[in-house]
Order: C-alpha cells, then sequence, then structure tokens
C-alpha cells in the first residue's frame, strides 16, 4: 500500500480522505524515521502503519520514535505528530481528520485526537495480514 490508501485499492478512486492518508503516512515516516513498508523486518513491523497502531495499542506510541533522535526531542510534539499520522492513516477513511483539524492539532490549537484502542484490536489482524501480502509483492 505504501502511500495509497486502502479503499483506493477497492474503488480505484482518490479523495480528499485517500490524500489525508497519504499525509498521515509522510507523518508516521518523520516520526519514526522509517518507509511505510520495509520487507527486512518480521511481518509485525514490516507495515508502518500497523506498526505504530500495535505501538499505540500497547500504550507504548514513544517506543517507535526514530532512534536516530535518541530522547532529543519533545515529547508532547512527537506524540502529536504520530497520533495526528495514526489519525490520519485511520482505517475508516470516514475517521480522518480534514487537513484544517490535522494542521490545527500540530499546532496545539485543537486537542489531540482520541483514538479508539477497541477498534484498532479489531483491525490489527487484517492490517497485519494486509502487511504481508504486501511485503511479499514487494520482494
Amino acid at each position: 500500500m505504501g502511500y495509497i490508501a486502502p479503499e483506493c485499492y477497492r474503488t480505484g478512486r482518490v479523495s480528499k480522505k485517500s490524500d489525508i492518508y497519504s499525509f498521515g503516512i509522510v507523518a508516521l515516516e518523520i516520526a519514526c524515521g522509517r518507509r511505510p513498508i520495509e520487507p527486512r523486518y518480521d511481518k509485525h513491523r514490516a507495515s508502518l502503519v500497523a506498526w505504530v497502531w500495535e505501538a499505540y495499542g500497547n500504550q507504548m506510541l514513544l517506543d517507535v520514535a526514530d532512534k536516530k533522535l535518541s530522547t532529543n526531542f519533545n515529547v508532547k510534539e512527537m506524540e502529536c505528530l504520530l497520533l495526528v499520522g495514526l489519525w490520519c492513516v485511520h482505517p475508516l477513511h470516514n475517521m480522518r481528520p480534514s487537513i484544517r483539524q490535522a494542521v490545527q492539532v500540530l499546532n496545539f490549537e485543537a486537542s489531540l485526537p482520541i483514538l479508539s484502542r477497541y477498534l484498532l484490536c479489531l483491525m490489527m489482524t487484517s492490517l497485519i495480514l494486509l502487511s504481508s501480502e504486501q511485503v511479499n509483492m514487494i520482494q
């Protein structure tokens, strides 16, 4: 999948919400220091989206921050970037923010989004399975 929203594969159409998905991928890439698909990792880490969602679900979100940064980052800003990234790549396209909403949160002009950990648990299996298929396509 990479930068392309999952629904684009099903419908063949792009939208503002699919653009937001791509924005979210870029935000996660910046925060984590890695590409959207990394075939060298095991299936649970190959997909950036699945890996970050899993860390969020396990309440270990800051563990995915770029290791090259060590701890030389503002925790509040990193958490904000990661949460906005996850919000933008939400599996349900109608739950993704507008670009205005995302930027307002990034500028600390609006509250951080509250993302459902319950919903996450329901979707993690399918995200990991999709990730495995993507890795196989790349190799």
